[in-house]
């Protein structure tokens, strides 16, 4: 993979991922001018035969200013109506916008689920990917109707970047209200420092990642990050630029300022993409040191480098693995159930059959269903905090 950026125009596939604020406007709605801008700007990529994919924010934004909804924090019920009122319109705002160029956009509501279960994944994937072979434009978003805060992505960065991984984009594009990644929040910190180019996301790069700076979005830099570990490590390049001006994409094109994130010189396979990009690991091991040597020399994890087991996880599920400090140093999928698995924890493999009563699998998660977590410096208690603040 190149290790330079280059030019929209050079890329094979991208996903481009818009946010709610630059869409929606909470006292007028919709900004249609922006809107047709970038649809020009999209046009302008098409008629190169690029595939372009958009992941489109803005359905509570917009339902919300149709149904004149106050401002502020929505009840679950409230946001799920807004949604349900906003997702047609927006989608029928995008269609009526790329029409003017004859092109067709698509709409596909997903779910965690539908990237998480792997049959869901590939199905959503196949569709996907036959709208971009018939010459149409998948608009993307999430199914807010149904979603609730244990179900749901909770942000659209990390969507788009399971976007792009899914369907093999080679470039994610994620443009917001910030031109890019600085060393401390700038609307904070005055002295923050802008970075052009980011080689690798490395746990400095992690800790410069500030909060969310919009009513309208769920997300921030954070998010961004998140999104930038996922897409890089499958092989795909992200940029992080404002999308404020009208034409955005015209203007990275011509060089304006954005971040641009490298790809992984040596990405995952296609399922352990799908293996590392899991957002909501459904348990986890906590391992010994024999343990982390060995799954950093590429072999298996056997049940006796295991010191416990946390979730309620069915065979097949994906875990995230930490080492004694609470760092993530892997993910797989389980070769047991959780409660077999916390029977089997500490113990050798050939005592596997006496204890549950059948022979099993030798590993409680196989080299094949593992790929390392690559020095994201992610801490366990980062994974702890997020789920609550899911659920708050």
């Amino acid at each position: 993979m190149s290790a330079t950026r280059k030019p929209l125009s050079s890329h094979r596939r991208i996903v481009i991922k818009i946010g709610s604020a630059l869409l929606v406007d909470q006292q007028t709605g919709l900004k249609t001018a922006w809107l047709d801008a970038i649809c020009a700007d999209i046009a302008a990529l098409k008629a190169r035969d690029i595939d372009v994919l958009v992941v489109s924010s803005g359905a509570i934004a917009l339902g919300r200013t149709v149904l004149k909804l106050p401002s502020g924090a929505l009840k679950l019920e409230e946001s799920q109506a807004a949604a349900a009122v906003g997702q047609i319109a927006l989608a029928r705002a995008w269609s009526e916008s790329l029409s003017s160029d004859s092109i067709v956009a698509g709409q596909i509501l997903l779910t965690l689920g539908d990237t998480e279960e792997r049959r869901r994944y590939l199905n959503a994937r196949a569709t996907i990917n036959q709208l971009l072979r018939i010459g149409a434009i998948p608009i993307i978003n999430e199914n807010d109707t149904v979603a609730t805060s244990e179900i749901r992505y909770g942000d659209n960065d990390r969507l788009a970047a399971r976007v792009a991984t899914m369907t093999g984009a080679d470039l994610l594009v994620l443009l917001s209200d910030i031109d890019g990644l600085y060393t401390a929040p700038p609307h904070l910190d005055p002295d923050a420092r802008f970075l052009d180019s980011i080689a690798a996301i490395t746990p400095e790069i992690e800790a410069m990642a500030g909060g969310a700076a919009s009513e309208l979005s769920r997300g921030g830099m954070r998010t961004k990050i998140d999104a930038g570990k996922i897409a890089t490590s499958a092989g795909c390049a992200m940029i992080i630029a404002s999308g404020k001006p009208d034409h955005p994409l015209r203007a990275i094109e011509q060089g304006t300022r954005s971040s641009w994130f490298a790809p992984s010189a040596t990405p995952v396979t296609a399922r352990k993409t799908w293996i590392a990009g899991h957002l909501q690991p459904a348990g986890e091991l906590v391992v010994d040191r024999g343990a982390v040597t060995a799954l950093g020399s590429g072999k298996s994890l056997l049940p006796a480098g295991v010191v416990s087991v946390a979730g309620n996880f069915h065979r097949g599920d994906t875990l995230a693995i930490f080492d004694a400090d609470g760092r993530e140093i892997a993910r797989g999928l389980a070769s047991y159930d959780a409660e077999e698995a916390r029977q089997i924890a500490g113990r050798k493999s050939a005592e596997i059959e006496s204890i549950l009563g059948y022979p099993g699998r030798a590993a409680m998660v196989h080299r094949d269903d593992m790929v390392m977590a690559a020095a994201t410096g992610r801490k366990k208690a980062d994974l702890d905090s997020r789920e609550e603040a899911a659920h708050a």
